[in-house]
């Protein structure tokens, strides 16, 4: 996301009293300790197993890692993952 882009949806998060992650369509990510993880407005499910889930960002990927991970709820914009979470990750994807 450039900077602009970045400045206007600032801007009319703030004027139109939208939430953020609505206008600039960032991913929302709910965790209750380290069970469950829900996350909203991704772009796609890259990679699945049970101690790594990989979703598809607008730019770049969102890695989660853990044990014992079970997909509770999968919809086309949202997931809520079960299993020990150990680590939540964003990683840019340069190409984009």
């Amino acid at each position: 996301m450039n900077k602009w882009q970045l400045r206007i949806g600032n801007w009319l998060a703030e004027h139109l009293e939208l939430p953020s992650d609505v206008i600039l369509e960032l991913p929302r990510i709910t965790t209750i300790g380290q069970l469950h993880a829900y996350i909203e407005n991704h772009k796609g499910l890259v990679l699945f197993s049970d101690t790594e889930l990989r979703l598809k960002m607008d730019y770049g990927y969102l890695r989660i890692s853990g044990e014992n991970f079970v997909l509770k709820l999968m919809l086309p914009e949202e997931i809520l993952l079960e299993g020990k979470i150990v680590e939540i990750k964003f990683v840019e994807d340069k190409s984009v």
